[in-house]
């Protein structure tokens, strides 16, 4: 069998297209081991404050690059790209593309996953919630989520009510709505020449289109939303042959795994049984739980989401999702706008120069807070500030802010699940940080085991790719063998942990309500 593969044996692709930065990563088939890979960087751009938009050709040019510069590598390592037998495509979730069916052009930029351009749309939206309730969780019961400017079922309706090209393409029947993946998959197998106009479940589940219970497109959402359905790309498994690639050094190898970057991740982690827990610090941070068969409800704030269907035949997989907004991008802010650091890497030698930690807290509520809270009106604040505070306080509260944060999510899920998490798999750029980690650990209280594997998104991917291609691809939803994480163990007595954390809570409190109408 092996030997009709060349040098490295059979290999599975992963495009893995994020909000910063887009990449193409060879795995060897059904292994986390990296073959080669290549990265570019993506711009975004910010026309007003608040709008956070990309350009939807960069997008593609991007993914186009990357894949073109990681074969180049293989062939000069001596591998032939004919080996490579699948891809797979992880992306930004909830980023909003709509295009032309028969130029392929775009109608818009591309409306990011962040914007909140949507909030004025939500309070119109708000108005049409029946007996004046204005209850944004009235749509919760068929698509498990909240009415949010973060979903793209909003980003689109504000498309339509405002972008004249949109509204025309729309009446015409020739617009194509998609989120990253729709717009890349489509691309990449023909475009106007026969691309093919689908998504998978997990992406398809964070429109607030998408029946949770049916994983169908929901007539009652389509039409609370205004949205026609000539538009929404066909839902498919997060794991089957969705098209072939039409031209490029990959042209004939199929396309077969797709997921949302958070649930591509859940699966790179093996968090595949009912229970496991994964965390992802990005730009933001995103912690997904697997539920297993079962749509848990939340009452505090979490989503439900589709974690991952692995075959048209198989029954889905669901998970709670709580998202940070600001997680590396509290860093960000530090380096950029205040010039208190002049690169991320620098924040864990500063941090751990401050002497009295936990007397000031800081909330990155830059464009209002996530899950638990779900408060559009919070502001960034940093309290406990005295005349001893200096830089390394105000870098070390930052990495705490997410930390807490991430336990504000982790307390509800075990409300909501009634079964405390021991473990916590962690995973994205900021696991390097090792003083996060740690405080992550003492935060909450339960081990943190980082990733040995930093690529959990892509792999996720390209074991979703491998497993639709069976055979050196592998056997759906197996178990891999991931080399050893590194644990870091909780060091703090329960006490001061819980005093921290109520001074975190005092904070939250503050940052509330800014943002007035």
């Amino acid at each position: 069998m092996a030997s009709e593969y060349g040098k490295f044996g059979p290999l599975v692709g992963a495009i893995d297209e994020g909000t910063s930065s887009a990449r193409f990563i060879l795995f060897k088939a059904n292994s986390c081991e990296v073959v080669v890979s290549h990265q570019e960087v993506l711009e975004q751009h910010f026309p007003q404050e608040g709008w956070v938009e990309q350009d939807p050709c960069a997008i593609l040019e991007v993914v186009t690059t990357c894949v073109a510069r990681a074969v180049e590598q293989l062939v000069a390592l001596g591998g032939n790209p004919k080996d490579i037998i699948a891809v797979g495509v992880t992306n930004q979730r909830e980023t909003t593309i709509v295009w032309d069916k028969y130029t392929g052009k775009p109608l818009h930029n591309a409306i990011v996953w962040l914007d909140m351009r949507t909030s004025s749309t939500i309070d119109k939206l708000l108005d049409l919630v029946p007996n004046k309730t204005r209850n944004k969780n009235y749509l919760k019961p068929l698509c498990g989520l909240p009415m949010s400017p973060y979903f793209s079922a909003v980003k689109l309706r504000w498309l339509s009510d405002n972008v004249d090209a949109v509204k025309q393409a729309m009446k015409r029947g020739s617009c194509c709505f998609g989120t990253v993946d729709t717009w890349i998959i489509w691309n990449l197998t023909g475009g106007p020449n026969g691309g093919k106009h689908v998504t998978d479940v997990t992406n398809a589940s964070r429109t607030m289109l998408m029946n949770i219970e049916t994983l169908s497109w929901d007539p009652l959402l389509m039409k609370f939303f205004e949205v026609p359905k000539s538009v929404l790309p066909e839902i498919k498994s997060s794991s089957e042959v969705y098209g072939h690639i039409a031209a490029g050094p990959l042209k004939g190898v199929p396309i077969s795994g797709c997921l949302g970057d958070q649930q591509a991740a859940l699966v790179g982690q093996m968090c595949l049984q009912k229970g496991q827990a994964k965390a992802t610090y990005g730009t933001g941070c995103f912690v997904l739980y697997n539920t297993g068969d079962v749509r848990v409800t939340s009452s505090r704030g979490l989503l439900t989401t589709v974690a991952y269907q692995l075959g048209a035949q198989s029954p889905p997989c669901y998970a709670l999702e709580g998202s940070v907004a600001v997680a590396g991008a509290a860093l960000s802010w530090l380096k950029d706008n205040i010039g208190l650091i002049a690169s991320a890497k620098e924040s864990e030698a500063l941090a751990e120069r401050a002497t009295e930690s936990g007397s000031v807290v800081f909330v990155p509520a830059f464009s209002g807070l996530y899950a638990p809270y779900w408060r559009q009106d919070a502001r960034g604040v940093i309290c406990g500030i005295t005349e001893d505070t200096n830089e390394s306080h105000i870098v070390r509260a930052a990495l705490e802010a997410v930390c807490y944060q991430v336990r504000d999510i982790l307390d509800a899920m075990n409300e909501d699940c009634g079964i405390p998490l021991q473990i916590l798999k962690v995973d994205g750029g900021m696991t390097s940080n090792a003083l996060a980690m740690q405080l992550q650990a003492d935060l909450v209280g339960i081990d943190v085991w980082q990733a040995a594997v930093s690529e959990s998104t892509a792999l996720g991917a390209a074991l979703a790719a491998g497993w639709a291609v069976g055979g050196a691809g592998g056997v759906p939803g197996a178990e891999l063998v991931l080399p050893a994480a590194r644990v870091y163990r909780p060091r703090t007595a329960a006490d001061e942990r819980d005093l921290r954390y109520r001074h975190w809570k005092m904070a939250v409190e503050r940052s509330l309500g800014w943002e007035l109408d």
